[in-house]
């Protein structure tokens, strides 16, 4: 991920960072000692547990151990990919990223970008304002037929398109722009010699991503005009594969439980007003993994209200596969009588539609499943089983599982011992053994005393003030995996921004972010004495372990000879702890 910048150009980009005012764009920090407090952006508090370390570039949240660098925060807050926001920030700094900087055509091409940018968002503009005069009654009226009010239009920025050839190219070239310009952006088709607007006498829906650009339109006819909806064509601009709609609406929510996928704009439009949080829509295409990887990085799970239509059942199938691939949790809304979310709503009121209860994609799917066979012959009961056997195999969890065996168990007739034989699994693995059996997978004892781990942890706080004399410790010091990798890291010059930036487990990121803050301002005034202190209480830490299982092995030894090398092993790593206590004192 880090890998694609230099580290160089990284520490740079860190260096020039300031996270104090980074963070500040986006809450109130307040000034304490050598840090910065605030209400941690991540998790429900009223007492601030957020801190921002300005001498390492750094935050932390003491409360949900959120914690990372700039670039890290910038990914949090503004919900986009690592390279997304290390190109935020090179912006906000100046800094021509290193995938471009030799590039000679990039001027051009960013220039572009921006320029197609600049005309879909006056373009929306257009369309917006068009909605409220005489032209755009027709679409009005519409919109206020399918029950939206003025607030919600105006909240989704949704326009009309005038019933005439050219009216948004002339107004577009008014302001600036070519007529190639427009049609790059998707926003004119060029016949011969003439040029005319792409969108005629549609309600416009614009297609907005997280940064709140505008990258493109969604057009839904009036009248019998074909296609009912049209959607801009893929531009240098916008790639109906990758984005969603309403995603800009999602990325100001915090704390979202869960997001709402649905079909359609008017849908999501629908549903927002109502007042349900979180829902979005594909771009006129089927879901792909690059909008089910999207949506991940907004909630934990994703609800499915397509319609209720064959087709949208059909939909629904494959966008689960698409989710589970992601590992990401899905559910799924089935509404009455095949309504779809924006008829269930105007029909039933949102009482009725917040009723429905999710289904889990497997109960789902073998409700599908049983549409197939008739389960009033014993052959269709047997296949729908096999067929079930096959989707249970990925159940990880044994209540889970427990309950659709239950449920099978009924339908089919078969026991649940059967079923479990079907699909491969024992007893032991439901949980039907014994509790002292599955104890035995875990250790009595620890490996590593709670002192080793917080010695260690001082330790590489020490190292992180780069002022410990060369030499002073190594890798091998830590026996934590995480500490070590921080160590090493470190050890090679990375800078714990870097290191932050890098760390390819939450594990890292985590150890990482309170190794950062734990150093007390009395430790970081000596750090040369404290570090040789801490070697110093390692050595005797893992000594005195060492002692405690030479001991165990004496007590468990089986012959005298045995017990004989172990007592010598005892008495050998006693004098040395003795000698290292000494030393201390």
């Amino acid at each position: 991920m880090a890998g694609r910048f230099p580290a160089a150009w990284l520490d740079e980009l860190y260096a020039r960072a300031d996270i104090v005012s980074v963070v500040s764009g986006y809450l109130q920090l307040k000034k304490d000692g050598r840090r910065y407090w605030g209400l941690c952006p991540f998790h429900n508090e009223k007492t601030p547990s957020f801190s921002v370390n300005a001498d390492l570039n750094l935050y932390y949240c003491f409360g949900c151990k959120a914690g990372g660098n700039v670039v890290q925060f910038i990914m949090e807050m503004e919900r986009v990919s690592y390279q997304e926001a290390v190109k935020l920030l090179a912006e906000k700094m100046h800094m021509a990223v290193p995938e471009v900087q030799n590039d000679p055509d990039y001027e051009r091409r960013r220039s572009e970008r921006d320029r197609l940018l600049a005309a879909n968002r006056e373009a929306a503009h257009f369309y917006h304002d068009t909605l409220w005069k005489p032209e755009g009654k027709t679409v009005l009226d519409y919109l206020h037929k399918r029950g939206l009010d003025d607030g919600t239009i105006r909240r989704f920025g949704l326009g009309a398109a005038p019933d005439q050839w050219d009216e948004l190219i002339k107004y577009l070239v008014s302001k600036g722009y070519t007529k190639q310009e427009i049609t790059l952006a998707g926003l004119a088709v060029n016949k011969g010699d003439h040029h005319y607007d792409m969108f005629r006498s549609r309600a416009m829906f614009p297609i907005i991503d997280q940064q709140g650009n505008v990258l493109g339109f969604g057009g839904r006819a009036m009248g019998d005009a074909k296609p009912k909806y049209l959607n801009t064509s893929d531009t240098p601009v916008f790639n109906k594969r990758k984005g969603v709609y309403a995603i800009n609406l999602v990325k100001k929510i915090r704390d979202l439980k869960r997001i709402l996928l649905v079909e359609g704009y008017m849908d999501v439009v629908a549903v927002s007003q109502a007042g349900i949080q979180g829902a979005v829509a594909t771009l006129g295409t089927s879901l792909t993994n690059e909008q089910a990887r999207l949506l991940k990085r907004y909630a934990p799970e994703v609800w499915i209200a397509y319609d209720g239509d064959e087709a949208g059942q059909h939909a629904i199938e494959r966008a689960i596969s698409i989710f589970e691939a992601e590992e990401m949790p899905v559910k799924v809304l089935s509404f009455p009588d095949k309504l779809d979310p924006d008829e269930m709503i105007r029909q039933r009121g949102v009482d009725a539609f917040l009723a429905v209860r999710p289904m889990g994609a497997v109960a789902y799917k073998m409700q599908r499943l049983r549409l197939q066979y008739d389960l009033e012959t014993q052959d269709g009961r047997t296949e729908y089983a096999k067929q079930c056997a096959q989707i249970l195999k990925k159940v990880k969890e044994p209540v889970e599982m427990e309950n659709h065996l239950e449920a099978l168990s009924v339908q089919t007739g078969f026991s649940k011992e059967v079923l479990m034989a079907q699909i491969g699994i024992s007893p032991e693995l439901m949980g039907q053994n014994k509790p002292t059996e599955k104890r035995k997978e875990y250790p009595a004892k620890r490996t590593r005393l709670p002192e080793t781990y917080k010695t260690e942890q001082t330790l590489l706080a020490l190292m992180a003030l780069d002022k410990l004399p060369a030499g002073t410790v190594k890798a091998d010091d830590f026996s934590h995996p995480a500490f070590r990798t921080i160590a090493e890291a470190m050890l090679s010059g990375k800078k714990p921004a870097v290191i932050m930036a890098e760390a390819e487990t939450d594990e890292v990121r985590q150890a990482a972010g309170e190794v950062f803050t734990v150093l007390s301002d009395e430790e970081k005034k000596n750090p040369a004495a404290v570090a040789k202190d801490c070697l110093r209480n390692l050595h005797i830490q893992r000594l005195q372990q060492q002692i405690n299982d030479m001991t165990e092995l004496m007590r468990t030894a089986a012959g005298g000879q045995e017990r004989e090398k172990a007592l010598k092993e005892v008495m050998q790593l006693s004098k040395e702890l003795a000698q290292l206590r000494q030393q201390g004192r």
